[in-house]
């Protein structure tokens, strides 16, 4: 049994947000704006999606699910604010009232056995699995049993793959290039969406050159920091996406790198940085980046 195996709790998600979407055209609008199927998304479901600008780079990522006929979107607190009043600007005539719920409806993540013991109780948003470990999002009251660290929830995203985007990294990326739609966040059978063609033709032309992968070092690290190679010195070849560093593991990252830089040396900062040594993604690469 590993120290993982024994990680089970709930955390207090302070740095995530919620946006409520309620009426009869909401799942319709919302289809409409982001890289997710919104049309099928069925009760008891969870799904990924990105927000993109006109260029096709994302301005948020969702964790989507619905509340009875109410659709949840969970993001970065940082990033709700402007993107509530973005997506509310395209409302129009729709049935559909955008709102920020994080007042009424506080976030929780769950971990581990607290997965399985608060769905008995209540809804609950399941996640990609990490470390494998089952994760969740829970709304409400905080769930019964043992409150965890924050850090260690961030630390547990790093490591599920799945990127979250927040206000350092805002715009930055095309979802592939953090491999959004390798975690079921972008669906390319479904209608337009801002920055549709820009995302199908990174997925089509085999133009990609860049991917999330996951790193770790002995310093902490912070969103929206570049990375750097000695063989290419004088400009980063990527970008931290997400990181965290919880007292008593190995500082951790998800970072948005050049392909053909991700094999190392990788270093942090500067050419002469920290060293990063690239650890497992729980999922594979398609070939292009093999």
């Amino acid at each position: 049994m590993t120290s993982h195996d024994l990680l089970t709790g709930h955390v207090a998600l302070t740095d995530w947000g919620l946006i409520r979407a309620r009426g009869e055209d909401s799942r319709s609008f919302l289809h409409g704006q982001l890289t997710q199927d919104m049309l099928t998304l069925a009760p008891g479901e969870t799904r990924l999606a990105g927000y993109c600008s006109a260029k096709g780079r994302l301005l948020a990522s969702f964790v989507v699910w619905l509340d009875g006929d109410d659709v949840l979107l969970a993001c970065s607190a940082d990033l709700l604010p402007a993107t509530l009043k973005r997506l509310s600007m395209f409302v129009l005539r729709a049935k559909c009232k955008l709102s920020d719920a994080t007042a009424e409806l506080p976030l929780h993540g769950l971990v581990g056995d607290a997965v399985a013991a608060t769905a008995v109780q209540r809804p609950i948003a399941r996640l990609p699995d990490a470390l494998g470990l089952p994760r969740a999002l829970c709304v409400g009251e905080p769930p019964a049993g043992s409150a965890l660290d924050g850090e260690l929830w961030r630390w547990l995203e790093v490591h599920s793959g799945v990127a979250r985007i927040v206000g350092a990294t805002a715009e930055h990326f095309v979802p592939q290039m953090v491999n959004l739609e390798l975690v079921g966040g972008v669906n390319f059978q479904k209608g337009c969406y801002p920055g549709q063609e820009i995302v199908a033709r990174s997925q089509y032309r085999g133009t990609l050159k860049r991917r999330a992968y996951v790193v770790s070092g002995d310093s902490p690290l912070q969103p929206g920091q570049e990375i750097f190679s000695p063989a290419e010195p004088e400009q980063p070849v990527g970008e931290v996406v997400l990181a965290a560093a919880p007292a008593g593991r190995t500082p951790a990252a998800l970072v948005e790198l050049k392909i053909a830089a991700a094999p190392g040396p990788l270093h942090a900062g500067s050419a002469t940085g920290p060293a990063l040594r690239l650890g497992a993604l729980p999922y594979n690469f398609p070939a292009e980046a093999a």
